[in-house]
């Protein structure tokens, strides 16, 4: 068995895509700040026969974050799968006339530097394995900047520079990184972009390992 980590484990779409690939046979790695949060994620995929754990760690903090992915490994087995998709917090989104330097240190901290810490943890075991998938998935930001959430749109173009980068240098190991691009609003209701659909998705550019960059839905005009 190999593992799927999720980095931003949250009740909606890492809920949805940790059950979709658990149900496809992988264990399943769970990474947030909260020990209560992470408990009632993996209860409910251990009530549908899921394998699962929770390790608690702050993607501002790379030694934590790097022992909650080495702890993965253990309890668990090798990382084959590794999505990176922690929500921003609402402080990195300031206008950018607003926006000072300082003010970009928590965002890039959060969307670039928190995903190479991961590639850095994960990679060796994907070597070892022959394969490898690197899930990122970003908000239409990343591709289209927006002057009133500056601090994302830098570090979301920054992380899917990153992103490329490895999808370029990787793809003759065998290991593929992928961005999957949400531009609108995750809801239950959606044709596109609700949990389920999504979890299918990333499950898919797993799976087919077509191209860098993929979107939910079209970009709004």
């Amino acid at each position: 068995m190999t593992t799927f980590a999720l980095v931003g484990a949250g009740p909606g779409l890492g809920l949805a895509t940790a059950r979709r690939f658990g149900t496809a046979g992988h264990g399943i790695a769970l990474i947030a700040r909260s020990d209560e949060h992470l408990q009632h994620l993996t209860d409910d995929l251990r009530r549908e026969g899921i394998e699962a754990r929770g390790f608690s760690a702050d993607v501002l903090d790379p030694i934590a974050l790097t022992g909650a992915l080495q702890d993965a490994v253990e309890a668990l087995g090798p990382i084959e799968i590794l999505q990176h998709s922690p929500v921003p917090r609402a402080d990195f989104m300031k206008p950018v006339l607003d926006t000072t330097a300082a003010d970009l240190e928590d965002p890039l901290a959060f969307s670039l530097k928190a995903p190479v810490t991961c590639v850095n943890a994960v990679l060796p075991g994907m070597r070892g394995l022959g394969r490898g998938t690197l899930v990122f998935v970003n908000g239409g930001s990343a591709v289209r900047p927006h002057p009133e959430r500056a601090g994302t749109s830098v570090a979301f173009a920054a992380e899917s520079a990153y992103a490329r980068m490895l999808h370029d240098a990787l793809a003759a190991e065998n290991i593929h990184a992928t961005q999957l691009i949400i531009p609108g609003t995750i809801r239950p209701d959606s044709e596109h972009s609700s949990p389920q659909v999504l979890a299918e998705r990333l499950y898919a550019l797993h799976t087919e390992r077509d191209g860098f960059r993929h979107y939910a839905e079209p970009m709004p005009e």
